[in-house]
C-alpha cells in the first residue's frame, strides 16, 4: 500500500522560505516519478512541479518556476519542496504524489504566507 507523509509546512511571512519533506513507503520509490501539487482554500488541486524516477529531470509551473526547487532522495525514500520568496498566493495545503497522475497521494502540509 502507497503510503506518503508530508511534513515541514507552516505559517511563514512573505519572502520566507519553507522546505518541505515527503516520507514514501510501500511501493519502489526509486522507480516513480513524483509531483507536488496543492490546494488553495476555495480551489482546485493545482500542480506545481514533477520530478523523474531518478530524480533528475524536474518540471515546474509557471507561478512557481524559479523560486521552488524539486528533489528526490531515493536512497532515504524522500521527496522534497523547497521553496524559496514564498509570496501570499503560495498559501495552500501542499500534497505529494506519486506518478502518473495525482491520485495517490498523502494528507498534506498546510502552508500560509502572511505578514
Amino acid at each position: 500500500e502507497v503510503h506518503l507523509v508530508e511534513s515541514g509546512g507552516g505559517l511563514v511571512q512573505p519572502g520566507g522560505s519553507l522546505k518541505l519533506s515527503c516520507a514514501a513507503s510501500g511501493f519502489s520509490f526509486s522507480s516513480f516519478g513524483m509531483s507536488w501539487v496543492r490546494q488553495a482554500p476555495g480551489k482546485d488541486l493545482e500542480w506545481v512541479s514533477i520530478i523523474d524516477s531518478g530524480g533528475v529531470n524536474a518540471i515546474y509551473s509557471d507561478s512557481v518556476k524559479g523560486r521552488f526547487t524539486i528533489s528526490k532522495d531515493n536512497a532515504e525514500n524522500r521527496l522534497y519542496l523547497q521553496m524559496n520568496n514564498l509570496k501570499p498566493e503560495d498559501t495552500a495545503v501542499y500534497y505529494c504524489a506519486k506518478s502518473p497522475g495525482w491520485r495517490e497521494r498523502g494528507q498534506g502540509t498546510q502552508v500560509t504566507v502572511s505578514s
